[in-house]
């Protein structure tokens, strides 16, 4: 990728990123005692997510997540009903937007660039969660990695962005609060831009490729995007 790649649509990682999951910390409290179970819950699921595309399987990462809240139960030697799995799913389908994305979402598009959205989850019919939080209007497409059956950040799931978009990877910016996500997509040829939401942080280390763009809340994100890269 050249230095001098002017990246037009923006593409924004979904769970966490512009939905708070923090929505399902009642549930993790109720059965593990500790609402941080949430963290050690998702960064599993994230892991094993990972595991299956490097072993080249796939399953449906709400799938993944209902096996992982079960694996968890287990080492922690607490049990899980079918209505906690209701519950998990109801919860995950209602997550909120963050207060900073709505604003970001506008200056953005009022800027002139596209915005899309690829996400771990499979699609889903309407209203989809985004829709739910009210952030359904603001993108183009919405792109699930159930298209090619890889989680991210294998390369093959923002390639299928590009390809879609009828672009190259060059052209795409990658906004997310998972470093993992944006260490993928600039080995895959975008730029990438980070925000810090909590839990989250860059991972200092050679050859750890640093975010292009780092903040920590979308708008001022939104804002360092537009003025780097103006859309002509």
């Amino acid at each position: 990728m050249t230095l001098d790649t002017q990246p037009s649509i923006i593409v924004f990682d979904v769970n966490e990123t512009l939905l708070d999951i923090t929505i399902l910390e009642p549930l993790f409290e109720r059965i593990f005692g500790n609402r941080l179970a949430l963290r050690e819950w998702f960064a599993q699921l994230i892991l094993y997510s990972q595991t299956m595309t490097l072993s080249g399987l796939y399953a449906p990462f709400g799938e993944l997540g209902i096996g992982t809240l079960r694996m968890l139960a287990s080492i922690h030697e607490v049990g899980v009903t079918e209505c906690d799995i209701e519950e998990l799913k109801e919860r995950m389908g209602r997550m909120p937007a963050h207060p900073d994305a709505i604003p970001a979402l506008t200056r953005l598009r009022d800027a002139g660039f596209r915005l899309v959205t690829l996400t771990n989850s499979a699609s889903s019919p309407s209203p989809t969660p985004l829709e739910r939080a009210g952030l359904g209007d603001f993108f183009e497409r919405a792109f699930s990695v159930e298209a090619v059956e890889k989680f991210k950040p294998a390369p093959e799931t923002y390639r299928l962005v590009a390809q879609e978009m009828g672009v190259e990877t060059s052209d795409l910016c990658l906004v997310a609060c998972h470093l993992w996500d944006t260490i993928g997509a600039q080995a895959a040829g975008c730029r990438g831009a980070f925000v810090a939401r909590p839990h989250n942080a860059l991972l200092p280390g050679p050859e750890v490729p640093s975010p292009d763009i780092v903040a920590s809340e979308l708008s001022d994100l939104a804002e360092q995007i537009i003025e780097r890269w103006p859309v002509d």
